[in-house]
């Protein structure tokens, strides 16, 4: 292909008439319509990264916007959702069954959000999961009444942070829980289970090491936020009793190779 074909061709896209309209339209200069066009595609498109399958990108309210005020005058942030986790989802659907496995999104779509600054509400919920609110408000109180943190907005609004699930999991692990036991009350499956007890394992050897909190959670690819929850988990259980069960996880994952001091 010759370059003046190729020229021609690049000209029918929609990203050169977007531009042409801007400059010839509405009197932009050239950077400032290519300045436009980059922040409506990361505004439309998303920032580029890759999906994994079950994973879409949603548009929630940003966790320290305010409240009462119109929905467009709200800041907001986009937000990698998992809705379908694969293998672990189809674990719990076939032990639980469907409702428990929507409970089981609920509250992995709620963390997510707050691990990305942002609160989502049940409406945002209800449209991912495709059921009506009304579900979800039924879903959301069951919950609570089984002492579930389920930090939709409106709780955020109310009562502040909770304890997320994966915290309490592993409470109850710590306080000699087997993973069935827990898996039969949480309706979490197996494999997440254990890979919350392997992670805030790994938290606490690199915590003891003197690692800052920052580099933990770079380490482990998981938000400050839950870092300083599962700590504050561990200090809550820094008794005798706890800790010969938390040394034996950690000497297992102690032939893993150790990071090292000084992160950028």
């Amino acid at each position: 292909m010759d370059k003046q074909t190729a020229q021609r061709l690049a000209a029918k896209t929609p990203e050169q008439r977007y531009l042409t309209v801007l400059e010839h339209d509405f009197g932009q200069p050239p950077p400032v319509a290519q300045a436009y066009l980059a922040e409506a595609q990361a505004c439309l498109l998303g920032q580029g990264e890759r999906l994994r399958p079950g994973q879409m990108c949603v548009i929630l309210a940003q966790l320290d916007t305010g409240y009462g005020q119109a929905l467009r005058e709200t800041a907001t942030t986009e937000v990698t959702w998992t809705v379908d986790a694969g293998q672990e989802d189809r674990q719990v659907l076939q032990a639980y069954g469907p409702v428990a496995l929507r409970r089981v999104r609920i509250q992995r779509l709620l963390d997510e959000a707050l691990a990305q600054h942002a609160a989502a509400t049940q409406e945002d919920l209800a449209q991912v999961l495709q059921v009506s609110v009304r579900t979800v408000k039924r879903d959301c109180k069951a919950l609570e009444a089984q002492g579930i943190y389920v930090p939709t907005r409106g709780k955020l609004k109310g009562v502040g942070r909770g304890q997320t699930h994966k915290a309490q999991i592993v409470g109850c692990w710590l306080r000699g829980e087997t993973y069935d036991q827990i898996a039969l009350h949480s309706h979490h499956s197996l494999s997440s289970i254990q890979r919350y007890v392997r992670a805030f394992a790994r938290l606490v050897d690199l915590h003891q090491q003197g690692f800052a909190d920052r580099d933990i959670a770079l380490v482990l690819e998981m938000s400050v936020s839950l870092v300083q929850e599962y700590l504050s988990v561990y200090r809550q259980h820094d008794a005798p009793e706890y800790r010969a069960h938390l040394r034996e996880q950690i000497e297992r994952l102690s032939q893993a190779p150790r990071p090292k001091r000084g992160l950028p």
